[in-house]
C-alpha cells in the first residue's frame, strides 16, 4: 500500500500521498473495517456515514459515503477549548501604507461605479489615465470595482450592493476613490453620500449631470492623484495589518498542506496582534463546533451558533440541500462530504481565539481572528473580505484557479504538480510539505511572502492584471 498520509489517531481513513492502483492521490482509504452506518471520522471528526459495509484498505468516496449533515437548525452547549498561539516571530512589522483604516499594502486609486452601467466608462477613464501617466506613475494602480449591479434593486440587495461598494473603497490600500454614477440608478449618489465621509481623498460625478463625463472624471482623479502620490511606505507593527483568508478549487491535500500552512501563518500574524479574517459560512457546516470551542466568549459562541443556523435556513428557504457542496472539482480531487470539505477549509484559520462574528456589511474592528459571513462563492467571499477590511488575502488551491480579488491575492497550491503546472496562477507551493519534514520552514517561507506581499511584492492577479468582484443578490431584479 502507499504511503498513507493518517492526520488524528481517531481516524478510520488515510489519504494517499502517491495514487494507487486506479486510487488517485488525495484520495482516502479505509484505515480498517467500517460498518454500513457507523462514522467515517478523517481529522478527528466524522467526515460522514458510509453507506455500505467498508473493508479495511477499501477505496472510501462518493459510492461508499454519504454526508450526514441536516438542514436543520441545531442547539449547540459552549465548551471553550484553547491551544496556545506560537512565540511572536522576530518580523513583526512591515513597510506599509499607514491609514486611519490599518496599514495598506498598495496606493490605488479606486474607480467605484455606483450602477453597472457606467462601468464600461470608469474603464475607459482608467486606461487614459494610466496612458497618461505611464512614464510618471506615482501610485500603484487606477482600480476599477467593475460590476453589474446597483440598478433595478431593492432592499437588502441595493442595501448589501451600496455598503460593499463604500467599505472597499475604505480599503487601507486606497490611497482616494471617484465614486462614478450615472444618474438614474437605485443606488444613487446622495445616499452614497450620506455614508462616505467628504475628504481631499473622496471624489463624487454623476455622468448624466456633465457633458464630457470622461474629461470630468479625469480631472477629478487628477485631483486625487496629486494627494495619493504623496504617500509614502512607513514601518509600521503588524497590529494594523488585515489579511482575508480564503480557499477554491480545493482538493484532498488542501486541508493537509495549503489550509494548514496559512493557519500556521494566521497564527504568527495573531500572535502579533493583527486581524485575519475568514469567510465562506457554509464551508463551516460540518465543522462550526471546531469554532465554537474557540470562542472567546459566551456571545460570540452563540453568534457563530446563529450564523451557522441563519444560513442553513436561507439554504432551506431556496429549496437547496445544505450538502450539494462539494462541486465536482472538489470530489474529482478526493474531497467526498461536505463535512470533510469544511473540516481542511477551518484549517486556515488557525488556533487562535475567535473575537468577533461579522455581517457581510461589517468591517473588522477587533484585532485577531474575526469571522465573517458569506457565501463559499470564490470571488463573493473575496470581494466580502475586502469589504471587511483585508488588505492582502491568502488563498488556497488544490485544483487551480487564476481569480484575483482587488487586493493582492496569494495563491497556495496544495500540490505540487498544480504548482508546477501552473506557474502563472499559484505564488507558493504548499505541497512541498508532504516530502520535506521542514514544515516549520516552509511555515516561514509562507509568512515572508506574505509580508513581503504587504511591502510591495506582486502576486500574481496583479501581475495578470486580474482584479475582480462580485456582489451577493438574494432578491429580485425589476
Amino acid at each position: 500500500m502507499s504511503e498513507l498520509i493518517i492526520l488524528n489517531e481517531k481516524d478510520n481513513v488515510g489519504v494517499l500521498k502517491a495514487p494507487q492502483g486506479e486510487v488517485p492521490a488525495g484520495h482516502k482509504i479505509a484505515l480498517t473495517d467500517i460498518k454500513k452506518g457507523e462514522a467515517v471520522v478523517k481529522y478527528g471528526y466524522p467526515i460522514g456515514v458510509a453507506t455500505k459495509e467498508i473493508k479495511k484498505g477499501d477505496f472510501v468516496h462518493t459510492h461508499n459515503l454519504a454526508s450526514a449533515l441536516t438542514a436543520e437548525a441545531l442547539d449547540y452547549v459552549y465548551d471553550k477549548k484553547l491551544q496556545p498561539l506560537p512565540a511572536r516571530p522576530a518580523r513583526d512589522k512591515v513597510l506599509a501604507y499607514q491609514r486611519p483604516c490599518g496599514a495598506g499594502a498598495r496606493n490605488e486609486l479606486y474607480i467605484v461605479p455606483t450602477v453597472g452601467c457606467i462601468a464600461a466608462s470608469a474603464e475607459n477613464v482608467a486606461r487614459r489615465f494610466k496612458e497618461i501617466h505611464k512614464n510618471d506613475m506615482k501610485v500603484d494602480d487606477v482600480v476599477v470595482l467593475t460590476h453589474r449591479v446597483g440598478c433595478s434593486e431593492l432592499g437588502d440587495d441595493l442595501t448589501r450592493t451600496r455598503n460593499i461598494l463604500v467599505n472597499l473603497s475604505e480599503n487601507a490600500n486606497v490611497g482616494g476613490v471617484l465614486f462614478l454614477g450615472l444618474g438614474c440608478e437605485e443606488n444613487r449618489m446622495e445616499d452614497v453620500k450620506k455614508i462616505v465621509p467628504e475628504g481631499e481623498r473622496v471624489r463624487f460625478l454623476v455622468a448624466q449631470e456633465v457633458e464630457d463625463d470622461e474629461a470630468e472624471a479625469l480631472r477629478l482623479l487628477e485631483e486625487l492623484y496629486a494627494v495619493a502620490s504623496r504617500d509614502e511606505r512607513t514601518l509600521v507593527p503588524l497590529s494594523e495589518v488585515t489579511v482575508g483568508v480564503k480557499c477554491g478549487g480545493s482538493d484532498g491535500f488542501s486541508g493537509i498542506t495549503a489550509n494548514y500552512l496559512i493557519g500556521r501563518v494566521a497564527d504568527l500574524l495573531e500572535a502579533c496582534g493583527a486581524t485575519v479574517v475568514l469567510a465562506e459560512t457554509p464551508e463551516a457546516f460540518g465543522a462550526e463546533q471546531t469554532l465554537m470551542a474557540r470562542a472567546k466568549d459566551e456571545k460570540v459562541f452563540h453568534d457563530i451558533a446563529d450564523l451557522i443556523n441563519r444560513w442553513k435556513t436561507f439554504y432551506g428557504s431556496h429549496g437547496v440541500n445544505v450538502y450539494e457542496n462539494p462541486s465536482p472539482g472538489n470530489k474529482a480531487g478526493g474531497i467526498t462530504t461536505l463535512e470533510e470539505k469544511s473540516l481542511g477549509c477551518v484549517q486556515k484559520s488557525g488556533k487562535g481565539e475567535v473575537k468577533a462574528v461579522l455581517t457581510e456589511l461589517e468591517r473588522a474592528t477587533e484585532r485577531g481572528l474575526n469571522v465573517i459571513e458569506s457565501p463559499g462563492n470564490d470571488i463573493i467571499a473575496c470581494t466580502t473580505l475586502a469589504a471587511t477590511g483585508a488588505s492582502v488575502i491568502m488563498f488556497s488551491t488544490g485544483r487551480g484557479t487564476p481569480l484575483g480579488s482587488v487586493v493582492p491575492t496569494l495563491k497556495i497550491a496544495s500540490n505540487s504538480p498544480l504548482a508546477m503546472k501552473k506557474k502563472g496562477w499559484i505564488d507558493f507551493d504548499a505541497g512541498r510539505m508532504l516530502s520535506c519534514p521542514e514544515v516549520d520552514a516552509i511555515v516561514m517561507e509562507l509568512y515572508d511572502l506574505l509580508l513581503d506581499t504587504f511591502e510591495g511584492k506582486k502576486a500574481g492577479n496583479e501581475t495578470r492584471g486580474d482584479k475582480q468582484i462580485a456582489i451577493l443578490k438574494t432578491g429580485v431584479t425589476l
